[in-house]
C-alpha cells in the first residue's frame, strides 16, 4: 500500500512479484500470471520490458490509439469489482491513517460482496 499521491505504475513490478502461487492443474504451481492487462497510464517501453523480464506478457494500451481495441471486456471485471467496493461508504475515500485498518475494511468489504453474490445465486 502506498500514499495517495504515488503513480500506480511504480507498483506494477512489486505487485507481479507478490502474486502467490496459483494452484489448480497438476505440476508445479504457476508463480506469475500469463498476461497483464493495463490502460494507457502504463504505456512505457521501460515497464513493458520489466514485465516481459518477469515472464509475463504485457497487454498495455498504446497512447494515441482509439479506444475499444479489445481489452474492455476483460478490464470490465476489474472496474465492476471496484464499483462493488464503492457500495461501502468508508471505502470510497480512504480516511484511515493506519494501513492495517484500511486493509481490514477492504477484506471485510470483499467478504460481504462474495457472501451477497453466493446468497443471490442459491
Amino acid at each position: 500500500m502506498t500514499g495517495g499521491n504515488r503513480n500506480d505504475v511504480t507498483q506494477l513490478v512489486p505487485l507481479l512479484q507478490a502474486v502467490p502461487p496459483v494452484r489448480g492443474k497438476r505440476g508445479r504451481p504457476r508463480r506469475r500470471p500469463d498476461v497483464v492487462l493495463a490502460d494507457r497510464g502504463y504505456d512505457h517501453d521501460k515497464y513493458r520490458r520489466l514485465v516481459w523480464d518477469l515472464g509475463v506478457k504485457p497487454l498495455i494500451a498504446r497512447r494515441g490509439t482509439e479506444h475499444g481495441f479489445g481489452l474492455g471486456a476483460q478490464r470490465w471485471v476489474v472496474v465492476r469489482a471496484l464499483a462493488h467496493l464503492h457500495w461501502f461508504r468508508r471505502l470510497r475515500i480512504r480516511r484511515e491513517i493506519r494501513d492495517d485498518i484500511h486493509v481490514a475494511f477492504l477484506t471485510l468489504g470483499c467478504a460481504l460482496i462474495c457472501w451477497r453474490r453466493l446468497k443471490a445465486s442459491r
